[in-house]
């Protein structure tokens, strides 16, 4: 196994204390990502959605915002939003796009330029992302091309979102040729994450972001994969206790490692624990499938590489493919789904170093390994399980 780097996290359960004074948010789980003078803070309270204008007017990061949402949560939550916003003396502006991840690519991102550029934005102005993880993308992205950068602010409103996309700057869109090929580092200024809007969220969108909850038990922290499988009927019934101290696990795992890797150098490849074949399965459906599905698949599939390769005991990955299938999420590649395009997509994975494909594999729950050395015949006996 040499050339393989191998990380193992102790204990989930550090708290950073937000370093900025206020009485806003008075939550136990805020936190803060430290990436020096462009840290920022995490927020994350049952209810949050109401407070955050006050927050907002109090840090004066930009002098009016533009509020990006896709319809369906444009009609969720634009207006408490808007609400809280006009209630600090904040002036906003509402754009839509359709909601899907087919709305994540250059032809939305070239309407909203111009929609903001007619509204007169400039330098001054920022950018709140309000919706998942294609909002944020897509609204991320747009603030960091938008006059060669404005500020912007994460509310994210998907269980996948607030433990994972929302949190560590990376922003794109997608192209045909595959997902998230075009974009940029950019890291917000502040994430608000409301916990009670989980409420609204499909089942199938819930689940998505369980996918992203289990990743980080298996990538980091052994004691954190255990919480998840004592309190599997809590996180379905979304007991409000339990999913803030979920929320904020992921969100302080992620912090320490972006904090550690920020552009995705070494360490932080280890964040896409099951998305190599996972958004080669994604893209694959024409994204009929969602993230989160597609990465729990990705999971299951990396763990068996794992076990074909003799780094991980089968015990051990049966354990994780149990709790995957336990939540309701797939652990199987559709049959109908064409294998040599999921391929395709395999080859053209932005983590790929010249030419080379990097899976992340565990060793064990709680560590893993970045590998280069995966085989295609690896790849294709997964593929045609």
């Amino acid at each position: 196994m040499e050339g393989r780097y191998c990380f193992s996290g102790i204990s989930p359960f550090f708290v950073f204390e937000v370093q900025e004074l206020g009485i806003i948010f008075m939550s136990d789980y805020n936190l803060t990502v430290g990436l020096g003078r462009r840290s920022y803070p995490i927020f994350i309270e049952d209810g949050a959605m109401e407070k955050i204008g006050f927050d907002l007017a109090r840090r004066n990061i930009a002098s009016r915002y533009v509020v990006i949402a896709d319809d369906h949560v444009a009609k969720l939550y634009g207006s408490t939003l808007m609400t809280t916003l006009g209630n600090s003396g904040i002036k906003a502006e509402l754009l839509t796009f359709p909601r899907g991840e087919v709305s994540k690519n250059l032809q939305v991102f070239s309407r909203l330029s111009s929609r903001l550029a007619q509204l007169g934005i400039d330098r001054t102005s920022g950018i709140i992302a309000l919706g998942g993880g294609v909002t944020g993308d897509l609204a991320g992205f747009l603030a960091a091309s938008y006059m060669r950068g404005i500020p912007f602010v994460q509310v994210p409103t998907t269980l996948l979102s607030q433990v994972d996309s929302s949190v560590g700057g990376k922003t794109g869109v997608d192209i045909p040729e595959g997902k998230n090929l075009v974009g940029a580092f950019y890291q917000p200024r502040a994430v608000y994450i409301d916990t009670a809007v989980l409420i609204t969220l499909p089942v199938e969108e819930l689940l998505g972001g369980i996918a992203e909850v289990i990743k980080y038990g298996v990538i980091w922290d052994y004691e954190f994969y255990c919480f998840m499988e004592r309190n599997l009927d809590a996180i379905l019934a979304l007991e409000p206790s339990v999913i803030q101290q979920m929320v904020h696990s992921c969100c302080a795992i992620k912090a320490e490692v972006v904090a550690k890797d920020e552009r995705e150098a070494d360490l932080r490849r280890i964040l896409n624990f099951g998305h190599t074949i996972g958004h080669a399965v994604e893209a694959a459906s024409d994204y009929s499938l969602i993230h989160g599905h597609a990465v729990a698949i990705g999971m299951v599939a990396a763990l068996r590489i794992s076990v074909a390769s003799g780094l991980c005991k089968r015990k051990e990955a049966g354990r994780v493919a149990t709790l995957i299938h336990a939540f309701g999420l797939p652990t199987e590649i559709p049959e109908d789904m064409d294998r040599k395009r999921i391929k395709a997509y395999i080859k053209t994975d932005k983590k790929s170093v010249a030419g080379s494909v990097h899976y992340i594999l565990p060793t064990s729950i709680g560590s893993v390994i970045i590998s280069n050395e995966v085989t295609e015949e690896q790849v294709d006996t997964v593929l045609q399980r």
